[in-house]
């Protein structure tokens, strides 16, 4: 399953990211929490771009998923930005810069890529699916 969206250079844009991969992994069977996780990942690396970057040069921002052996690839690519984008280490009292602290946490990896003026912050979860899991308990319990 893969999907690639080009959403408006707005704040709206958030919203509909989520809510079209939330729904995508539903239809596909994933884990409940591991939903959670991948539309959290993505609410961080858009609003990152929103806030950091600019749009592409169609004036948009473009979001991708792919799903593939128990793992989903969450991507979102702009058109750059005057700073490559890391996790920052902010004090207790800061008000911001923790999204990519929190994609780093709960990502089993991320990082960025370059190709011309665009800019892709890319991200990987574990995404198992509901019906996998339920397998492994009933196993679990037919061996215990």
């Amino acid at each position: 399953m893969s999907s690639v969206v080009l959403l408006p250079y707005a704040p709206s844009s958030v919203a509909v990211a989520r809510q079209r991969l939330s729904t995508d992994l539903q239809d596909s069977g994933v884990f409940a929490t591991a939903i959670d996780d991948a539309v959290l990942v993505v609410s961080e690396l858009l609003s990152n771009a929103l806030r950091h970057a600019h749009p592409l040069p169609s004036g948009m921002v473009r979001v991708a998923w792919l799903r593939s052996d128990g793992h989903i690839e969450v991507a979102v690519s702009d058109g750059g930005a005057a700073t490559e984008p890391r996790a920052a280490r902010p004090t207790l009292s800061s008000l911001g810069g923790r999204g990519l602290g929190i994609v780093e946490y709960v990502a089993e990896s991320w990082g960025v890529r370059h190709d011309g003026d665009t800019t892709t912050v890319w991200a990987i979860l574990p995404a198992p699916q509901a019906a996998s899991m339920n397998g492994q308990v009933a196993a679990l319990k037919e061996a215990g």
